[in-house]
């Protein structure tokens, strides 16, 4: 990647790292450590692995942090750190959506900068608070919505960025899994109990979940802004708290004198033999773009009137904005876990830059907390929809 300075024979220390949650068997947790690891621009040496203390301090001892840095809760560690002359510099907070909004807050009110997993917080109140909090503070905020680290969606964007797609009038954005076909959290499966749970994940089920990544994946490819929505937000598992089905009309506003373009989302915890079936589809007045995250170093281009044209990651079609991103040849995948890394690479570049004073290159890109209180606005709208019978709402 172009922004590893390593590249360039200048390297930086690495920036101390610090994690909120993803202690044993928390799934997402050691995907942001591998993550983090990957291009080298971290070293974790503190954590709140979880909100046991006992176990908190096993997954440090596991993860060979120091005892010492091994916290209880995160207010212990953001107090702690940031009194230290060598204290975190960035956290990672990994830990499920309703402790999002406190510990980021924590976190930034002491000058630390915030990676945070996504959705933002738990509901819409917060997720404004939170903004409130990241816009007044001198560190950094960065969400891990990371499909849009991989090198073709990238790529997407730019094509869209160039006007090769002309005037956009359509997105269509999927994401379909199967993992809560059945009421797998009353077995008191982990991943399973809290994104159920109400209280733990907030308003959305299947919407909250995965829907915030189709929504923010169609919208960080098209440039568009949503204006309203109308929701069928659908429980089918008898005895479930939260949706696990939605199926979502949307209208985006209008760019300039172009006409508003239409979209349609649908998302599915409950479609049989489905894995992880993330899709985006947008398309213009002169081409149409198609991208499968289950087969993601490919891109489908098609100009109106001429025969479909497949851009291989790394190839001759690829611009640059994927080549930035892009770590290995062509005809070697790249997936899930350097997407999630060139996240962290963005993060670095930004953290880098703020250290020293200096202007970020602006080629870097991340979600940020402003994208963050959208997705979570989406899913507030998906619910208030889905109760007033599919009707429009503003978003």
């Amino acid at each position: 990647m172009t922004i590893d300075a390593s590249k360039s024979g200048e390297r930086r220390p690495k920036i101390r790292l610090g994690m909120v949650g993803g202690g044993q068997g928390a799934f997402i947790g050691a995907v942001h450590r591998m993550a983090a690891r990957l291009d080298d621009h971290y070293d974790l040496v503190a954590g709140a692995l979880s909100s046991t203390p006992e176990k908190a301090m096993a997954s440090g001892r596991e993860l060979g942090l120091d005892p010492q840095r091994c916290y209880g809760s995160f207010a212990e560690m953001a107090e702690t750190e940031a009194a230290r002359e060598d204290g975190i510099e960035a956290v990672s907070i990994v830990a499920p959506n309703h402790v999002h909004f406190a510990a980021a807050k924590a976190f930034l009110e002491r000058g630390i900068h915030v990676i945070c997993d996504k959705p933002l917080t738990s509901n819409l109140e917060d997720a404004r608070a939170l903004k409130a909090v990241a816009d007044r503070a001198s560190a950094l905020f960065i969400l891990t919505h990371n499909y849009t680290g991989y090198p073709m969606v990238r790529h997407a964007r730019e094509l869209v960025e160039n006007g090769e797609l002309g005037e956009i009038r359509l997105v269509q954005m999927e994401y379909p899994q199967d993992w809560l076909a059945e009421p797998v959290e009353q077995t008191g499966a982990k991943q399973a109990v809290w994104r159920t749970d109400p209280a733990q994940s907030g308003v959305g089920g299947s919407t909250g979940d995965i829907g915030t990544h189709a929504y923010n994946l169609g919208c960080f490819i098209s440039g568009l802004e949503l204006d309203e929505l109308a929701a069928d937000v659908h429980t089918f598992v008898e005895g479930r708290r939260l949706d696990d089905n939605a199926h979502v009309m949307l209208r985006f506003k209008a760019k300039g004198t172009e006409m508003p373009a239409k979209g349609l989302l649908w998302c599915s915890q409950v479609a049989t033999g489905n894995e992880n079936g993330l899709k985006v589809r947008v398309y213009g007045t002169k081409a149409g773009i198609e991208w499968t995250q289950a087969d993601p170093n490919y891109l489908w281009f098609t100009r109106l009137g001429e025969p479909k044209q497949l851009i291989t990651r790394g190839g001759a079609g690829a611009g640059a904005a994927a080549a930035r991103v892009t770590r290995i040849p062509s005809g070697h995948p790249e997936g899930y876990l350097e997407a999630f890394a060139t996240i962290y690479s963005e993060a670095a570049a930004a953290i880098n830059a703020a250290k020293t004073g200096a202007v970020v290159d602006p080629a870097v890109v991340y979600p940020t907390v402003d994208d963050g209180v959208k997705s979570v606005a989406f899913v507030t709208a998906c619910i208030e929809s889905g109760k007033a019978n599919g009707g429009w709402v503003k978003v």
